[in-house]
């Protein structure tokens, strides 16, 4: 709980924090170009958390996200390597240089997500804009058998999300962002729609080489007056926080990320929704996120 009103302070003072700054660089001399800062971060998630990157027009990304198993999750496993490990191949398209859609598709569960990323304001370099404001949503389908699902409206989930970024300097870009997942269908007691705050950061330690860091917070207020959600089939389901901790490695045209998470869901929702896994008690997995542009 204190670690919770610690995240809550601070994503409430995070827009204050960038607004002073931004007033204290407001006396750059008049001469500095207002066009656009460069994007705060170099890919776009950081780790699971999409970030204010957007495609350029005409560009088509490539992404390929592996997790593994749990590290601690079997006797003889390999730190989760040789477990069952989830995977999403996904494409997303700059059809605008503030808008791009894209598609992708992930083992567990047969998830089919079709998302889109909408840059709403733009951080200046004359900070008369002093940050990133950028829209993230997705629809997605759970492409199981039918024998899984009562009706057909079962297999939706959708996730909305507002992230605000600044770029400090070369090395240090912060962003904080709001979200709402919503599954139309859930177990007993549990809400259809959950909020979250998500923190996350990047800094450089080299021209090429980055360390990042996100962590995510649902907040989950559950029916009936209940303490708690409960699947008679999968017991208590409290979604436990995500946190996860990398490496980024980036050229001009493609990004590797190297990390360890708590999350193995990948799709956003589906982390935040039904994530049972305690990073700090042990439970994490490792993975990675590659990705590659390609310019027509």
């Amino acid at each position: 709980m204190k670690n919770l009103n610690l995240i809550s302070v601070f994503f409430l003072l995070f827009p204050l924090l960038l607004l002073a700054q931004g007033s204290e660089q407001g006396t750059v001399k008049d001469s500095v170009v207002d066009k656009p800062q460069r994007p705060a971060f170099e890919s776009s998630y950081i780790i699971e958390m999409p970030t204010d990157v957007l495609n350029s027009k005409n560009t088509l990304e490539v992404q390929m996200g592996h997790r593994f198993g749990l590290v601690d999750g079997g006797s003889n496993d390999l730190l989760g390597i040789w477990a069952p490990s989830n995977i999403r191949i996904g494409f997303s398209y700059g059809l605008h240089e503030r808008l791009t859609i894209g598609y992708g598709t992930t083992k567990f569960d047969r998830l089919q997500d079709f998302n889109w990323k909408v840059g709403i304001f733009r951080q200046t370099r004359s900070d008369r804009m002093p940050v990133n404001v950028t829209y993230f949503g997705n629809f997605t389908i759970d492409a199981r058998g039918k024998d899984n699902f009562l009706v057909e409206q079962h297999r939706y989930s959708f996730f909305h999300q507002l992230i605000v970024s600044r770029r400090f300097n070369s090395k240090l870009s912060l962003q904080a962002a709001g979200s709402v997942s919503h599954y139309n269908f859930v177990p007993e007691r549990m809400p259809n729609d959950v909020v979250a705050l998500s923190l996350g950061g990047r800094y450089k330690i080299s021209p090429q080489t980055s360390i990042l860091v996100d962590y995510t917070q649902p907040f989950v207020h559950y029916l009936e007056g209940s303490s708690t959600a409960y699947d008679p089939l999968t017991g208590f389901i409290d979604p436990e926080p995500g946190f996860s901790l990398g490496v980024e490695f980036r050229t001009s045209s493609h990004a590797f990320q190297l990390f360890i998470s708590s999350y193995q869901g990948i799709v956003p929702q589906k982390n935040v929704i039904f994530n049972r896994n305690d990073f700090f008690s042990g439970d994490f997995v490792i993975g990675f996120n590659i990705t590659r542009l390609y310019n027509f």
